[in-house]
């Protein structure tokens, strides 16, 4: 990558801002070599790789570079206000540029207080304001006790309303139970919204072997993929008995995919997404004691993985997402390994294209199949059609990606506020060298510049 810097006094450069040359862009159909033009933020142009196109700002990537649309990741949990030891708003977009991610949407767990009304939603950005590296949105909360403000917070510009089935591990939000599940989606139908779940079953669970000691396998046991599937079904037929939207979060079983493909061909409208994590480790090799692999629904078998890497290369599942779901350290009782009281989650909002790719590639995907998963999709999930994608007329958001360069993760050099992260010491395909927003390289030590966003704005 070099910059060729500023070329001002030129009345021919006035029209763009920065000129970007490359022999590989990733477009939705391919690769190509181009240039790509910015003015006021936006793609104002896409010319030949010899087009005598110049700007103030000319950039052209190295040889071993190759320009990606923005990262678009819809599933981070910040948790600031009220628990920003585990993550804050700075800390995080700071890690998310750092990996390649321009725009995230911040769930309404584990802050406090939870984005369950207009109110919490005013705190959470008051908490964000001028923090933010990339740009930020917001999911709204459903939980037992809120179905008269699921509309307020979708007025209020939320992106959508989550809910979980089970306990979520915080007292401040509630689990839903099949009927309060079915009241909201009715509701939500009403303003044409989306319902995210987290599904598992609550009961399946509670018969479950109890989680308890440093054994990953006992662990896997207390979070069988049954409880998973039947919350999955039970989700899709309140879709199909509402005509509501529904997204299932996190999925990693893969049996529940012919049901997916079944509901969608019924015209039952839901969508699935599933993770860096699930796609990358495997239930054999998560060593007894290691808990910074726990998370919820657990990673599982390796048989289980591949079948999830078939389900996207079908379209069964449509993104990929990140579910970055921090703790402190001592949340993770990494002194006893102790699965059953260790915190859920999985640290990963830097590393996620990385991840991926490493994977993919591995399995014949190309970087124009990783940006349809990372970047388009989970943007036009969440309406946001001028992000996650490099067409003109549409954000200037991108990551300069070198896909041949190996790392080895050292979570002391990661931007997360806790560095506790499963990648550690973990050999990865591909570096991040430069993100762009809005046409602008982010200086993740120098001021932040990214926007809070809400649905339905421009």
């Amino acid at each position: 990558m070099h910059d060729r810097g500023h070329r001002g006094g030129d009345p021919g450069t006035g029209a763009m801002e920065l000129v970007i040359r490359a022999e590989r862009i990733v477009g939705a159909t391919g690769e190509f070599a181009g240039v790509i033009g910015v003015r006021e933020g936006r793609i104002a142009a896409i010319e030949p790789v010899g087009s005598p196109l110049s700007a103030d700002e000319m950039l052209d990537l190295a040889a071993d570079e190759v320009l990606m649309p923005g990262v678009v990741d819809t599933h981070v949990h910040i948790n600031d206000p009220g628990r920003a030891g585990w993550e804050g708003f700075a800390s995080a977009t700071r890690a998310a540029a750092a990996g390649g991610v321009t725009t995230l949407i911040d769930m309404p767990l584990n802050s406090i207080p939870p984005t369950c009304d207009p109110d919490a939603l005013r705190r959470k950005r008051d908490a964000a304001r001028d923090r933010v590296f990339v740009d930020v949105g917001f999911w709204g909360g459903a939980i037992p006790d809120n179905a008269e403000q699921l509309r307020p917070l979708h007025e209020a510009g939320v992106f959508g309303l989550k809910c979980f089935l089970l306990d979520s591990g915080v007292p401040e939000f509630p689990p839903l139970d099949t009927a309060q599940v079915e009241r909201a989606l009715r509701e939500i139908r009403e303003f044409d919204g989306l319902l995210l779940v987290h599904a598992e079953d609550a009961q399946a669970i509670a018969r479950a072997p109890e989680a308890e000691g440093d054994r990953y396998a006992d662990f896997l046991r207390s979070r069988p993929r049954g409880a998973e599937n039947l919350a999955i079904a039970r989700v899709i037929e309140l879709a199909r008995w509402t005509a509501g939207r529904v997204h299932i979060l996190h999925v990693s079983s893969a049996d529940a995919l012919p049901m997916l493909a079944s509901a969608r061909a019924d015209g039952v409208r839901v969508t699935a997404e599933t993770c860096p994590h699930y796609l990358t480790f495997a239930a054999e090799q998560i060593p007894d004691g290691a808990t910074p692999f726990k998370c919820c629904p657990p990673i599982r078998e390796a048989s289980n993985r591949e079948l999830l890497w078939e389900g996207l290369r079908e379209g069964g599942i449509e993104m990929i997402v990140s579910d970055h779901s921090p703790a402190t350290a001592d949340l993770k009782c990494l002194d006893t390994g102790d699965f059953g009281r260790a915190w859920g989650g999985i640290s990963s909002l830097q590393l996620g294209l990385s991840a991926v790719w490493t994977e993919a590639r591995r399995r014949g995907f190309t970087l124009v199949d990783v940006a349809r998963w990372m970047c388009r999709a989970p943007a036009d999930h969440v309406g946001l059609v001028h992000k996650g994608r490099i067409e003109i007329g549409c954000d200037a958001d991108f990551s300069v990606f070198a896909p041949e360069t190996l790392c080895v993760v050292d979570p002391t050099r990661l931007r997360h506020r806790n560095p506790v992260t499963p990648y550690a010491a973990r050999p990865l395909s591909g570096v991040v060298r430069g993100t762009w927003l809005r046409g602008r390289r982010i200086d993740i030590d120098g001021e932040p510049r990214g926007r809070l966003l809400a649905r339905g704005e421009p």
